[in-house]
Order: structure tokens, then C-alpha cells, then sequence
């Protein structure tokens, strides 16, 4: 079992930058692939990006392509979500997810465990 806590939202202009960090503990984070996703105000939970668990391969939803990039140290047991030229669009309860799947990288019910959510705000 793993627990997630993120951390680095916050209120930001539009244009402006955030990066996000989701630490792991118990089970060391490399045995799990690793996931953002984001609920905004009224919606469902969306995909945001994905990485494996080496770090070599990240997939990304069309809305934060070119302008998100997720990482991870698994020496530290923690994964990123850098996010640059954000937009209101982007406001949302963002989410850090770790999943013990090979299939389905973008659906939520793919993911074993979530972090609490941290809170990103962008103002127009």
C-alpha cells in the first residue's frame, strides 16, 4: 500500500506557472504507475497525464499537451506536474494517483490509491 500527499497548488494568474509534487510513502512509489488527474467545479474527474513507473514514457490529455509535464525522482519517491501557461481553464482540485495496472492509463478506475487533492486556481 502507498499513501500519496500532494502539495504546490495555489492561486495563479493566467499565463503563469505551477508545478505540483505528489510524495509517496509505505511502498516504494517506483512499483506503481503514476497519474494526475483533476476535477474543476461541476465536472467529472479528467486524465491529465501519466508516467511509468521508470520515468521513460508520459502520456497526456489534448487539453494540457505542450503545456504540462509530469515527472518523477523515484529516489525521492515523488512525481511532478509542472504546469506552464496556465488559464482559467485549468482550475481544479488536482489529484495524484498510483496505479499496480498495465491497461486503461487514463481511466480513473484504473488507479488503486489517491492523495487528498490540492487546490490550482487561475485567474483570468
Amino acid at each position: 500500500q502507498v499513501q500519496l500527499v500532494e502539495s504546490g497548488g495555489g492561486l495563479m494568474q493566467a499565463g503563469g506557472s505551477l508545478r505540483l509534487s505528489c510524495a509517496a510513502s509505505g511502498r516504494t512509489s517506483s512499483n506503481y504507475r503514476m497519474g494526475w488527474f483533476r476535477q474543476a467545479p461541476g465536472k467529472e474527474r479528467e486524465f491529465v497525464a501519466v508516467i511509468s513507473r521508470s520515468g521513460g514514457n508520459t502520456y497526456y490529455a489534448d487539453s494540457v499537451k505542450g503545456r504540462f509535464t509530469i515527472s518523477r525522482d523515484n529516489a525521492k519517491n515523488t512525481v511532478y506536474l509542472q504546469m506552464n501557461s496556465l488559464n482559467a481553464e485549468d482550475t481544479a482540485v488536482y489529484y495524484c494517483a498510483a496505479s499496480t495496472y498495465n491497461s486503461g492509463v487514463t481511466l480513473s478506475s484504473t488507479y488503486n490509491y489517491w492523495g487528498q487533492g490540492t487546490q490550482v486556481t487561475v485567474s483570468s
